[in-house]
């Protein structure tokens, strides 16, 4: 095969990466955004997301695309109400102070990734895609499943972004965003916002976890590359910035996959975080944030 046909596969693979790469971080950035928590647990949301797909899609009856659509509802709401959840016993009680989440968040971290490995087991086990389908181009064979991906991802952050910007619940958040102390002199429940963004968040890694599964799969341990991947993204693209984060994503997606084919996957992880380190010192604000 040519070089030509090689690099479409590398980009192919890479808009997969990206787009899943793209929800992970989204919710990693809202968080952030509106409630000013780095949430170091983000990637254990993860991993509960895909957990949660495995035991519904073993326990549903029928062919797969069924047990595949229910994982794809019920794995971002059971795993949004554990976030809301967190966010009530713990976040809320630390007044959400910066230092103070960090800390805890770790500790949820570790309380996810063990209550797994308790209730799941150490075993890696995969979960069948919803279809069989098999696009043939002129050079080669191409996954339906994985194109399925890209516009299921696409769709969820569309809505995300009319969430945001064209509806009430929107015009809340950032609201709170911009003035917390303002927003409760007008009446708007902070604590329920953050709840309900702490929540999104988590869901928003869950449907990327429950897509993503079919093509890698379900572990205990599978939520570190993620959080890292997103922090990357985040930090790239700009702490808050949507917009930004769905660049980084593109660029770190599309660059890893190109490069994981033509050299190794090691390199592509070495150059993200050069790009990190020269980004914080040349932009620290990200390549869209706002100055602080």
């Amino acid at each position: 095969m040519d070089f030509g046909p090689f690099l479409l596969l590398a980009l192919m693979e890479g808009l997969v990466m990206a787009a899943v790469l793209a929800l992970t971080a989204v919710g990693l950035s809202l968080v952030f955004g509106v409630m000013r928590v780095v949430n170091v647990a983000h990637g254990e949301f993860f991993m509960l997301g895909a957990v949660t797909a495995w035991f519904v899609t073993s326990w549903m009856p029928g062919p797969p695309w069924l047990g595949f659509v229910a994982a794809l509802l019920l794995a971002p709401l059971a795993v949004a109400a554990v976030a809301a959840l967190a966010d009530r016993l713990v976040l809320k009680r630390l007044n959400y102070d910066p230092e103070a989440t960090i800390v805890a968040t770790i500790g949820l971290l570790y309380i996810l990734q063990q209550a797994a490995l308790s209730l799941y087991g150490p075993d890696a086990r995969p979960v069948p895609a919803p279809f069989e389908l098999r696009l043939q181009l002129p050079w080669f064979g191409y996954s339906g499943y994985k194109l399925f991906v890209v516009a299921a991802a696409g769709l969820v952050l569309l809505a995300v972004w009319l969430i945001m910007t064209r509806s009430r619940i929107g015009l809340v958040m950032r609201a709170t965003q911009i003035d917390r102390e303002t927003a409760q002199a007008f009446g708007i429940d902070v604590d329920r916002v953050y709840a309900g963004i702490f929540a999104m968040g988590a869901g928003l890694a869950a449907i990327a976890a429950v897509l993503i599964l079919p093509i890698q799969q379900a572990h205990y341990l599978m939520g570190g590359d993620p959080l890292l991947l997103s922090f990357i993204v985040v930090i790239i693209g700009g702490l808050g910035s949507l917009r930004g984060t769905l660049v980084a994503a593109l660029l770190i997606g599309l660059s890893d996959g190109v490069i994981s084919v033509f050299y190794a996957p090691t390199l592509a992880k070495i150059l993200a975080t050069l790009f990190v380190a020269l980004v914080l010192v040349f932009r620290p604000q990200g390549l869209f944030g706002a100055k602080a």
